[in-house]
């Protein structure tokens, strides 16, 4: 199982791979290559998630409480950095992060199977949003919070995780349609996470949260989706158990 399923993953970073060929052949040699750095980072770090998850949960539970302190961490970085102005967006921002923080907590001790279901959909949607937004986003969403944000990107995410359930549906019990449900309850909540963290940083006119995790703007740009794909499957299992 464990094998299939990190083949699985490899097979979707290699169509990753051949479309961001497509997105950099036409671009400037400085540009592409930040592009590349940009993917072979992501990469690691999925590999790094993936067998924290496998490893043990209780791996994956401290990866998310690293995560969480972090991204406390980068909130009020960028609050300081700004001789704490815009304090009520500042202050908002703490109470809303701190209620998504919890959910991914509460998430990050469900099984390894429902983790890494909940990994592998937000994953899916997170890169194909990217890339299908960078090879044919024309409409932007919304262009003065984040200008790389496009409608395509987020039709070929959603899209792209939902049909990813008919690989992982192995690892959720219950019926196909709760398994598309979470998926599409993930998109959502992942794309509403990286829109939350794009308008915080535009209030304080910065593209990067920090740079701790070069070409990705910090912990909080890397695992915006995760954190709250993570309260969506907390909520989705709460309801129902």
């Amino acid at each position: 199982m464990i094998l299939r399923l990190y083949i699985i993953i490899l097979l979707y970073f290699a169509v990753g791979v051949i479309a961001f060929y497509f997105i950099n052949r036409n671009k400037e040699k400085s540009i592409a290559r930040k592009s590349w750095r940009k993917t072979i980072i992501y990469f690691i770090i999925i590999q790094i998630v993936f067998f924290t998850i496998i490893i043990n949960p209780l791996v994956f539970r401290s990866l998310a409480i690293i995560i969480i302190i972090m991204g406390f961490y980068e909130l009020f970085k960028l609050f300081k950095d700004s001789v704490y102005s815009h304090k009520t967006i500042f202050i908002v921002s703490l109470v809303i992060f701190g209620v998504f923080a919890w959910g991914f907590y509460v998430f990050s001790n469900m099984g390894k199977e429902i983790i890494f279901f909940g990994f592998a959909i937000i994953s899916i949607f997170d890169s194909f949003s990217q890339m299908t937004g960078q090879l044919w986003g024309r409409k932007k969403l919304y262009p003065k919070i984040s200008p790389d944000k496009t409608m395509a990107g987020l039709i070929g995410g959603t899209f792209a995780a939902v049909l990813s359930v008919f690989l992982f549906k192995s690892l959720v019990s219950g019926q196909l349609f709760d398994a598309l449900i979470l998926a599409s309850g993930a998109s959502v909540f992942a794309f509403i996470g990286d829109t939350s963290c794009s308008f915080y940083k535009r209030k304080y006119n910065v593209k990067d949260f920090s740079n701790l995790i070069p070409e990705h703007g910090g912990f909080l740009d890397r695992f915006d989706s995760l954190v709250a794909g993570g309260v969506w499957f907390a909520m989705y299992y709460s309801i129902i158990s």
